[in-house]
């Protein structure tokens, strides 16, 4: 084998397709210091496999990537192609197919290098021995480099011995021995490895079989277990299922005698309130009509007792009456009776003077006399004591019966004058009273009117309190519609957001076709498929070197297989790949190797699913890694959909929004209200109580002064 042309694109330096053609002879490169020699010898090295990026002077093996100047922007990836001439077919035997060999090495940034043998790929290692069994290679001394001269003479005798053996052609041999070594001492380890697997997997055998003994006893008892358990269910089911018909009739004949119970409650409040209205009047008219019986009984009462005690008065004050007279008349006649015994004695006491007359004569006769009268006298004057005695005794009595004449009198004056007052108490009793009627009848109808106030303030708080029962459950439901729909939202928008970062970063490498590219849903892997890295590359004028121009449309354009769709009728592109997607089919999977030998030069059909099948042959399964192409052309599509669903979603946030707000202020609003309800419902209950206070005591004050009426 023999290096006919290398093409370098993108590689450091060479950031325009370049190719040097290297023929028989010599052939030099001359130019000054940092023209870019030694990046020709580093681009050989790379492309026969070189991975140390050292080797390449650089930190990393994305150095070799053009960086960019200040005219020219950096390029996403680095290309090299090495042309080999196999005319002799002394190439391996995989390799050994064609007269000349085109070997290439791409790295992409963020993604890594790959190879190519003759467009097909192939591993680094099979690179690698390509050019060990050709006595060259990354590492070979034939690569001169600045200074390895001096190596050289200085190399100790194993690197000396690398030269010799590479000489002789035999660096191929010692690497496949080298590689055969490795592998076995990998099989060994393996093996080893394998004994200690075996080992633990009889002990996990064992420990499984056991396991599946204990499993399948564990499914018997489960299946046993879950039988009963049905039919268990399906007992308490049927008698769920019977007490729920019950349970339903039960609730049918209950809500038909609640309705009627409702309706005659209705009715029944209806009469109660018409008869509650109708009550207070009467109600105050009983009081009015009993209060004024009561205060005539009483009255009633009161003048019986009075006359009673007038009566009785009058018959002692006459019975007294009568005694006194009979005692005046009594003493009147003992009085006449003394006046007379006095008369007597004094006409006794003349008749003496007279017939003192014959004093003398008669002194004898007067002293017997005198004595006799003394005697007489004596008697008379017993008798006169006796008269005096019973005329004191009169006058006393007299006395006495005048001094309970006087105090009658001064009782019936006191009697009269506790009647006055007992009359004007009453009197007063009685206007009280009716004060206390009035404030009794103005503290019920005020206790009426508290009481209806508190009962509307009562079913206002009701109606309220279900308003916002309701109001809650509604703000409930909108918050819950309003957090789900600003969740799909966010989530869509951080979505879109990632997507858009990876695209914009895809981009960021300058500008490519794939840009300009949209393929249906489900088409990406096909298109990917078909144009693969193609699609990475620019859009380039007529002197454009490297990317996509503008070509015209074939005069004549071959046909596709039968039953093969033209891919570009499901891709909208820019014009200058109408030439590729023209002669690009979509078949199904199964069609696909069937059709391929029908295919023309430059068509090739894909899958959906991204399967590949070229006119020259070559195939490739979607079973691989999909493309960088159609992971972009799926990762738009799924931008575009992701999109229209956060709009959609920014929508319906938005209504929920809004919905949420108007139920969220209702709520409001019924919260106020239902705070004025309960606000006028404690007024109302607090009128209430006051109006039955006032009434309270109302009954209290009248009957207190009825108490009073009644014991006057």
């Amino acid at each position: 084998m023999q290096f006919s042309k290398i093409r370098l694109t993108g590689f450091k330096s060479f950031v325009d397709p370049t190719e040097l053609s290297i023929l028989d002879g010599l052939t030099g490169v001359v130019g000054p210091n940092g023209c870019g020699k030694s990046n020709l010898l580093e681009a050989l090295r790379w492309v026969m496999g070189e991975n140390r990026p050292t080797a390449m002077r650089g930190g990393g093996m994305e150095d070799v990537i053009f960086a960019g100047a200040a005219t020219r922007p950096a390029r996403n990836y680095a290309e090299v192609l090495l042309t080999l001439d196999n005319s002799s077919r002394l190439a391996p035997a995989a390799f050994n197919d064609s007269d000349n060999l085109e070997v290439v090495r791409r790295i992409t940034r963020d993604a890594g290098s790959a190879y190519k043998t003759n467009g097909k790929e192939a591993r680094a290692r099979d690179v690698q021995m390509l050019f060990a069994d050709a006595s060259t290679g990354a590492h070979s001394p034939a690569l001169v480099r600045q200074g390895q001269i001096s190596e050289l003479i200085n190399a100790r005798p194993k690197s000396r011995r690398r030269v010799l053996e590479e000489a002789a052609g035999i660096s191929g041999l010692y690497q496949r021995r080298h590689e055969a070594e490795l592998k076995l001492n990998g099989a060994e380890t393996n093996l080893a490895r394998v004994d200690d697997v075996i080992e633990q997997l009889e002990s996990q055998l064992n420990t499984l079989a056991r396991q599946a003994r204990q499993a399948a006893r564990y499914r018997s008892i489960l299946n046993e277990l879950r039988q009963s358990e049905g039919l268990l269910l399906y007992r308490r089911w049927r008698e769920a299922d019977l007490a729920l018909s019950v349970a339903i009739e039960q609730l049918t004949a209950a809500t038909k005698l609640a309705a009627s119970g409702q309706g005659g409650a209705a009715q029944a409040a209806k009469l109660r309130l018409e008869l509650e209205g109708k009550v207070p009047p009467l109600r105050e008219e009983e009081a009015i009509a009993g209060a004024i019986v009561q205060r005539l009984r009483v009255e009633r009462d009161a003048l019986s007792d009075q006359e009673n005690r007038a009566r009785t008065t009058i018959d002692t004050l006459r019975g007294r009456i009568e005694q006194l007279g009979n005692d005046i008349d009594r003493e009147s006649g003992l009085n006449r009776d003394a006046e007379e015994t006095i008369k007597r004695l004094e006409w006794e006491f003349e008749a003496i003077v007279k017939a003192s007359e014959g004093q003398d004569a008669r002194i004898e006769t007067a002293g017997e006399q005198a004595h006799e009268a003394a005697s007489v006298m004596q008697e008379k004057e017993a008798d006169l004591d006796r008269h005096n005695e019973d005329v004191a005794r009169l006058a006393a009595r007299h006395q006495s019966a005048h001094r309970m004449l006087l105090d009658a009198k001064q009782v019936l004056g006191s009697r009269n004058e506790q009647s006055e007052t007992a009359a004007q108490a009453v009197t007063a009793a009685k206007d009280g009273l009716a004060e206390a009627e009035q404030r009794l009848s103005e503290a019920s109808i005020t206790f009426g009117v508290a009481q209806k106030a508190a009962l509307k303030a009562e079913k206002t708080l009701a109606d309220v309190e279900v308003r916002r029962v309701e109001e809650q459950s509604k703000d409930s439901e909108a918050r819950a519609t309003l957090s789900q729909a600003e969740g799909e939202a966010n989530a869509l928008n951080a979505e879109v957001g990632a997507l858009e970062r990876v695209i914009a970063r895809d981009q960021s490498g300058g500008a490519q076709v794939i840009d300009d590219v949209r393929a249906d849903k489900g088409y990406e892997a096909a298109l990917g498929a078909a144009l693969a890295d193609d699609l990475k590359a620019p859009v380039v004028d007529a002197s454009g070197v490297s990317g996509w121009a503008q070509m015209p449309n074939y005069s004549v354009v071959a046909r596709l297989p039968a039953g093969a769709k033209v891919l570009g009728e499901h891709v909208m592109a820019h014009d200058v790949l109408e030439r590729r997607l023209s002669q690009t089919g979509v078949v199904s999977r199964d069609d696909g190797a069937r059709l391929q030998t029908d295919l023309q030069p430059g068509q090739r059909l894909v899958s959906v699913e991204g399967d590949l099948w070229r006119w020259d042959g070559f195939r490739a399964g979607a079973d691989d890694a999909p493309s960088a192409a159609a992971l972009r052309l799926q990762q738009v599509n799924r931008l575009e959909d992701l999109r229209s669903a956060h709009s959609a979603a920014a929508e319906t946030a938005a209504t929920a929004r809004a919905v949420f707000d108007a139920v969220h202020a209702a709520l409001q609003a019924t919260i106020v209200a239902d705070q004025e309800a309960r606000r006028a419902r404690k007024v109302a209950d607090e009128a209430v109580t006051n109006a039955t206070r006032a009434m309270s005591r109302a009954e209290a004050d009248r009957d207190m002064l009825s108490g009073k009426v009644e014991t006057q």
